[in-house]
């Protein structure tokens, strides 16, 4: 629950970000007529409306559980995450590849390049203030975990998103810079082309990485190691339980689901049914209260495994 208000800024910041940029990179491709930049604008109206589809599944993964959904629908981000991952596919990947194509087809000199490489100069600082948000978010959120193990092992994939979306712009709207000053300092629009077909294989590799991270939240994943390791200690050490014998989580959304399976020390002392109910509830109720993300604990008390 703890990461939610930190993917909230990241989101809002890049949402801000993006379509500041997209209005300054259409008017310049209509402009200028070029394949790199019309490419690099389809690509921020795409984040865009990706960002407005993370707000969507952060919404609806705050609904309360019901009848139809006992552990409410925390996974719903996870599903609006994976389309977004798509998006980024489909429409930033593959629209520039195609406008690559054209280009490369139908080469066309390009109209006020000057006006161009301002433009992806405005695009690179403005989206590097959007990656500086996502990072300081996900810095909060990583601790000392390297940022390549914690794009492996988050269970944060709106951040995930925002952090693969900011990369791919910030490389994209690089190459889509080299490519605009090369065509201005030859006047051979190939490079222009090219430019967008570097930038459309970037976002597919990006979005690759980012749809096979979300989907193994989508088709369900424990909580993070260094939670479970915690869990563990916590249960092990506790002055209630003899003997854990197993824990599962299961991660929904910003909650965790966890059952327990254990040995009580009520039972080694052959005490009452209400002692050990009693005990019972108070391991779940400290564990709670050490963990806020354990909104549901199942506890089975038991003496073999």
């Amino acid at each position: 629950m703890s990461e939610q208000p930190h993917s909230l800024r990241a989101i809002l910041l890049a949402l801000g970000a993006n379509f500041a940029i997209f209005l300054t990179k259409f008017a310049t491709a209509l402009i200028t007529g070029s394949g790199s930049m019309a490419a690099e604008a389809v690509h921020s109206l795409a984040d865009c409306g990706n960002q407005c589809l993370l707000l969507l599944g952060m919404r609806q993964s705050r609904r309360p559980p019901s009848v139809e959904h006992p552990l409410g629908e925390g996974n719903a981000l996870y599903f609006w995450s994976f389309l977004v991952a798509m998006l980024l596919f489909s429409v930033g990947g593959m629209y520039s590849i195609y406008e690559g194509i054209h280009k490369l087809q139908h080469p066309e000199p390009l109209r006020w390049a000057w006006l161009a490489i301002l433009v992806l100069a405005f695009g690179v600082a403005a989206e590097s203030v959007s990656m500086w948000g996502a990072l300081r978010e996900i810095n909060k959120a990583r601790g000392g975990m390297r940022l390549w193990r914690w794009f492996r092992v988050s269970r944060s994939s709106e951040l995930l998103v925002i952090f693969g979306e900011d990369l791919a712009a910030l490389l994209g709207l690089s190459f889509a810079l080299i490519a605009v000053s090369a065509t201005l300092l030859t006047g051979n629009p190939l490079f222009d082309a090219i430019g967008s077909l570097v930038i459309g294989a970037l976002l597919v590799v990006v979005a690759v990485a980012v749809a096979n991270e979300v989907k193994s939240l989508l088709v369900g994943s424990s909580a993070e190691p260094a939670v479970r390791a915690q869990l563990r200690e916590f249960l092990e050490g506790h002055s209630e339980v003899s003997k854990l014998y197993h824990m599962i989580t299961l991660q929904l959304g910003h909650d965790i689901m966890l059952a327990i399976k254990a040995r009580m020390k009520v039972s080694d002392a052959n005490g009452s049914a209400n002692d050990l109910i009693n005990a019972v509830n108070r391991v779940e109720r400290e564990l709670k209260e050490k963990f806020p993300a354990v909104r549901w604990s199942f506890f089975e008390a038991d003496t073999e495994d």
